[in-house]
């Protein structure tokens, strides 16, 4: 299981439910998770930690720089594994989904903005939000079909 010398190089303890919930985060399919989709995951793992532990372990992993807390339109904190590298999010308003990327005309700009204004940027966060063109989108469909109903009763 990865995580145990994660864990030992930030200070902190190797404690079973620390393990657990640092597997979810290697082995999950996207990137960005709640507190929830941890919990939910580790009982599908058949694995008993409490969500108030999940919440306990996701804060400390946090405060020790093993993750980054966003915060995006859904207004739940996600967390995703702080890998050293900056990057920008894209939020699908619709479905949720959560894209990276990294634009260095836009870093560089945001960088000149903050000089122009007497700022020396220290860090910061860009998340852009829209609707996904993803065909697929399991919102989509029922975002239009409330359009056309709403249309259809003017």
């Amino acid at each position: 299981m990865p995580g145990a010398h994660d864990l030992k190089t930030t200070g902190l303890k190797v404690t079973a439910p620390r393990l657990k919930v640092l597997d979810i985060f290697h082995r999950a399919s996207t990137r960005h998770l709640t507190a929830e989709d941890v919990y939910r995951a580790l009982l599908a793992d058949a694995v008993d930690i409490g969500l108030a532990t999940v919440y306990r372990v996701l804060t400390q992993f946090e405060q020790a720089g093993i993750l980054s807390r966003s915060h995006f339109e859904s207004g739940k904190a996600v967390f995703e594994l702080n890998e050293g590298s900056h990057h920008d999010h894209l939020v699908c308003l619709d479905c949720g989904r959560v894209e990276e990327f990294c634009d260095t005309e836009i870093e560089d700009r945001q960088r000149r903005i903050a000089r122009e204004q007497g700022f020396e940027l220290a860090d910061h966060a860009l998340s852009l939000y829209g609707h996904c063109q993803r065909s697929h989108c399991p919102h989509k469909s029922s975002a239009a079909a409330s359009a056309v109903r709403l249309s259809k009763s003017k």
